[in-house]
């Protein structure tokens, strides 16, 4: 997950109302990016962004099969002409094998 992203949906997280922007710099962290808090935002501590930032980390990565598979998942023409010639059993046989391929942890 990007690092500003990361960052911006931890925040939100803690305070769905916070007005903010972030601005980091290459090899940057949450550590010393520069977060500007706008319109009466109360700061959020560093140490509660990085917190919040590891369990956003991990349910990204735990979700990384759907993103594969959304990848991978033939067009919606292309499964609605797969219903239309070959019926619901071979467009399940069509989507499984993405499913198979990346299947949930």
């Amino acid at each position: 997950m990007d690092i500003i992203k990361n960052i911006t949906e931890s925040i939100l997280r803690i305070n769905s109302n916070a007005i903010f922007s972030v601005s980091i710099e290459e090899n940057q962290t949450v550590d010393n990016c520069t977060i500007t808090w706008h319109e009466g935002t109360q700061e959020i501590s560093r140490a509660d962004i990085k917190t919040e930032m590891v369990e956003v980390q991990s349910e990204y990565d735990a979700l990384e099969y759907q993103r594969k598979r959304k990848a991978e998942y033939p067009s919606i023409a292309y499964q609605l002409d797969d219903l239309y010639h070959n019926g619901i059993d071979g467009w399940k046989a069509t989507i499984k094998i993405t499913k198979d391929k990346w299947s949930k942890p």
